[in-house]
């Protein structure tokens, strides 16, 4: 059957679409789903012929769309998550790496059968773990900060490495002449450098002076990296990838490099690439696999995860300030990504037209491994994790924004009711009083670059934004929604009667659902604390419900917060009126008592 190229790329976006949705509502990998959903339409139904829809346009858009997932997750790297981690991550992607690709290699000759050649260009490409699972398995693992960091900055900056080896173990078996080998790394590594720092360079210039408007900050980068990455491999053979890496860190380190809204239009874009490209992949996989490939596949990924990655790890990471605990994490989690398919996938094909011998192995063998590892890692590194004690709780805990009375009132009743709580600050009366009060304080904005890096965010889902600054409240609302999520920020209003008129009021873009009710205000609430109103926490019951307890305290009485019986946090706001049921705890603020009442 044939298809219009057209309808058969709207329909790979919008099955990427599904994949990553699904993905997401089962907390595992999308690139599991991703790849599946290409198996599918490819050699189990033969609806996809990636080779005949794109012809020889697949190749190069492959390379590109590898060089700006590579970019995007080299842009997140920061110098200062390397104090206690600098040693392993060192180790990991150096004498770590190449420990696991000589393993890697033995294993495929031994049991695989495969050419000395082939074996070592197989290691290259299995050495790698990548950045497109690693980050969606740490959102669902949650592992503390040391062991994610260690894993994000293994991920990203062992890929162009683990292509790299890949890169000279090809040229060495194509051209046959090994003496070059040295040559040709010296060039690879030095392009790769000078091109990436140069071009950072460049765009931090052009930003930091503000020579390109906004709406076109995200054109300009896209087009720099694009053209970074095809400039070097146009210099030396496959060095795009490492020019693309060093521009992606030295541009996510400069100072006065303002990149949020970069980052998050290539995290968008990132997403759709990946989405794409693991279907492409995927589909052109040959099914019935060569002659005792499955099984070889198989007992190349048991050996890989129990054996391989285990022992490299304990290599790379002796000596460094790693607990036990968090190096028996980081020795079973080392899913395979993007490039090691996309690389494998390419070189399959070149060396097949030449004639190598082994070559149709390579891909079954790689796509073998990464499927394995996902499967096996996703469904048992969180449980692992917990039984390590190395993963971070639930994020319940709440921090809010402020210190003042009304914020603290908010923050014990929160922290009786069992939730962890951080109020921060840069009022140190506020503070002061707050730690009096028993709570745990951060002294300073929770916007700032200090508070991203000295912070304590373990455990924490939510932010409720109620100091006495509107402004600031809608700044810590817009930061923390990348970390939370926008159903989890909230404000308490800061109205007065000249505030509340569309001249002087935010946009909505900037403005977080707000707390409690239409009618409260921060001062409102602080009013009625005067007033003698108090915060009251009640566990409802079948015997006594919403209705008897508003009957006791008052139809006035403002419900904040509702806590379900299996422990989850509700928030009441203005846009979402909460209903307790029976068996919820819910803390309200009441009316004083009176006389004889209580």
């Amino acid at each position: 059957m044939t298809i219009e190229l057209g309808l058969m790329l709207a329909g790979m976006l919008m099955i990427g679409f599904l994949a990553q949705w699904l993905a997401w509502r089962v907390k595992l990998p999308a690139i599991l789903f991703l790849l599946l959903a290409g198996i599918v339409l490819g050699p189990v139904s033969g609806v996809l012929d990636p080779d005949k829809l794109l012809g020889g346009l697949l190749f190069p858009s492959v390379s590109l769309a590898v060089a700006l997932i590579l970019f995007e997750g080299s842009l997140t790297l920061r110098f200062h998550e390397l104090p206690g981690i600098g040693k392993a991550v060192r180790g990991l992607v150096s004498y770590g790496a190449v420990a696991s690709l000589l393993l890697l290699a033995l294993a495929a000759h031994l049991v695989a059968g495969l050419a000395w050649p082939i074996a070592l260009l197989f290691g290259a490409l299995a050495c790698v773990t990548g950045p497109t699972v690693i980050a969606p398995m740490l959102r669902t693992l949650r592992p503390n900060a040391r062991i994610a960091n260690t894993l994000r900055w293994e991920g990203i900056v062992i890929d162009p490495l683990g292509a790299l080896f890949a890169v000279l173990i090809y040229e060495a078996i194509v051209s046959r002449q090994e003496g070059h080998t040295i040559g040709i790394f010296v060039a690879t590594i030095g392009c790769g450098v000078v091109i990436g720092a140069l071009s950072a360079w460049l765009m931090a210039f052009f930003l930091r002076r503000q020579m390109i408007p906004e709406y076109l900050q995200n054109y300009a980068v896209l087009a720099a990296v694009l053209l970074a990455f095809s400039l070097s491999n146009t210099i030396t053979h496959e060095s795009g990838l490492l020019a693309v890496t060093i521009m992606g860190i030295a541009l996510g380190n400069l100072r006065g490099v303002h990149i949020d809204d970069i980052l998050d239009f290539k995290e968008s874009l990132t997403t759709v690439l990946v989405s794409l490209l693991f279907i492409l992949l995927a589909a052109r996989l040959h099914w019935p696999l060569p002659d005792g490939m499955l099984g070889a596949g198989i007992a190349l990924f048991v050996i890989a995860q129990l054996v391989v990655r285990p022992l490299t790890v304990a290599i790379a990471s002796f000596g460094s300030g790693l607990h036990w605990r968090e190096r028996a994490l980081i020795g079973w989690v080392a899913p395979r990504g993007i490039v090691a398919a996309s690389v494998s996938a390419l070189f399959a094909l070149r060396l097949g037209a030449l004639g190598v011998a082994g070559a149709e192995a390579l891909v079954p063998l790689v796509f073998t491994l990464i499927i394995g590892t996902v499967i096996l890692q996703s469904a048992t590194a969180r449980p692992l994790a917990i039984w390590l004690k190395v993963a971070e709780p639930e994020p319940r805990g709440v921090l809010i924004f402020g210190s003042d009375q009304v914020a603290r009132a908010i923050g014990k009743a929160l922290d009786e009711a069992g939730f962890r709580v951080v109020l921060a600050d840069d009022d140190w009366d506020g503070i002061r009083q707050a730690r009096m009060d028993g709570l745990a304080t951060f002294f300073g904005n929770p916007a700032s670059p200090h508070a991203e890096r000295h912070l304590d965010l373990t455990g924490i889902g939510r932010l409720l934004a109620v100091s006495t600054h509107r402004e600031r409240n809608s700044l810590a609302c817009v930061h923390y929604r990348q970390e939370f999520g926008r159903e989890k920020v909230y404000r308490l209003r800061n109205l007065t009667p000249q505030e509340n008129t569309d001249r002087a009021a935010l946009a909505g873009s900037l403005l977080a659902p707000p707390l409690f009710d239409e009618e409260m205000t921060h001062g409102r609430f602080a009013e009625m604390m005067r007033e003698g109103w108090r915060i009251k926490t009640t566990r409802l019951s079948s015997t006594f419900d919403w209705p008897h307890f508003i009957e006791q305290y008052g139809s006035n009485s403002v419900l904040m917060f509702g806590v379900e019986e299996k422990g989850a946090l509700r928030v009441a706001s203005a846009r979402r009126e909460l209903e307790p049921k029976p068996g919820w705890t819910v803390i309200a603020l009441v009316p004083p008592a009176e006389p004889g009442a209580e």
